[in-house]
């Protein structure tokens, strides 16, 4: 049966915070910390469930399919922080990972609160997306049982998409629908509600490990550089060199010089750097290796 709302884990009044307004600032924010202590431990419970789920992703994404983040409020904005870093990070197409919130990304700054609870929005606009088999759709929600995110993953379930959840509460509608629940159970807020504090930050880190580990799955990462890295700025730019310079291990000059060569794809300059091989060659290496950087050095 599905519970009242007030009767969820996150929703409870915290004992520790009952005079939260009474307290000097300095135990207030101490206060706070402590109880964001407790999330890296309410994420390790959950381990083998992200794990299962970053599996999942990579197959997708490995068979041409897409990754679909679904939320509203605190929980699409996670979704949407962490997709816009796939394509920098990991040089994905920006196609393969997509953000569906309530009102269009243009909504993650504002307030679209009432748009939550229309069902039928949320399996509009995954629709919309013309979703495949192929295709994996993670919905994120504290509660549960948001219905816009209810709504999307129901058609995702209807056009034959792999569903992931990602929620704080357990027993929840959403984690019915999942082929792989990821439910940490963070517990009442320092600010009771306010799923912002800690089932947001558990969110995040629980976002960041499956897109990491998936990436790292898929070839994007040697050692552990990201050598799929976009030098799209300065910062970026200089990043490249240093990855390449540490995994060649040569000075960062003679690593830009590669980079040049290599125009400037990082992967390549790597395996020209340590095979001593011509910019032709690294990238027939890599083709045949499926982009993996050990694989086309032989190390694998």
């Amino acid at each position: 049966m599905r519970r009242a709302l007030e009767e969820l884990e996150t929703e409870q009044s915290n004992p520790r915070s009952t005079d939260l307004d009474r307290l000097p600032t300095d135990e207030v924010v101490r206060l706070i910390n402590e109880e964001d202590a407790s999330v890296a431990a309410a994420v390790r419970e959950a381990l083998p469930a992200v794990a299962r789920a970053a599996e999942l992703v990579a197959e997708r994404l490995s068979r041409g399919g897409r990754v679909f983040y679904v939320g509203a409020g605190t929980s699409g904005r996670m979704g949407w922080l962490d997709a816009v870093e796939w394509g920098p990070t990991f040089g994905v197409d920006p196609g393969c990972v997509q953000v569906v919130v309530p009102g269009g990304v243009g909504s993650t700054v504002e307030a679209t609160s009432e748009l939550e609870d229309d069902a039928e929005l949320g399996a509009r606009d995954l629709r919309a997306q013309r979703p495949t088999p192929r295709d994996v759709v993670v919905g994120i929600a504290a509660s549960g049982r948001t219905p816009y995110v209810l709504g999307a993953l129901q058609a995702a379930r209807e056009a034959g998409c792999a569903v992931v959840v990602v929620c704080n509460n357990p027993g929840s509608p959403m984690e019915a629908m999942a082929d792989v629940a990821v439910v940490v159970r963070t517990g009442p807020e320092v600010l009771a509600g306010s799923t912002r504090m800690k089932a947001g930050t558990a969110q995040k880190m629980v976002l960041n490990m499956l897109s990491t580990a998936a990436m790292v799955r898929l070839g994007k990462v040697y050692r552990n550089l990201m050598v799929d890295v976009q030098p799209l700025n300065r910062k970026l730019a200089a990043r490249a060199v240093r990855i390449v310079a540490e995994a060649v291990g040569v000075p960062l000059e003679r690593a830009a010089e590669l980079l040049e060569r290599a125009g400037h794809n990082a992967k390549v300059a790597i395996v020209m750097g340590r095979a001593g091989c011509s910019r032709e060659e690294a990238v027939d290496r890599l083709r045949r290796a499926g982009g993996r950087v050990r694989a086309a050095l032989g190390e694998a």
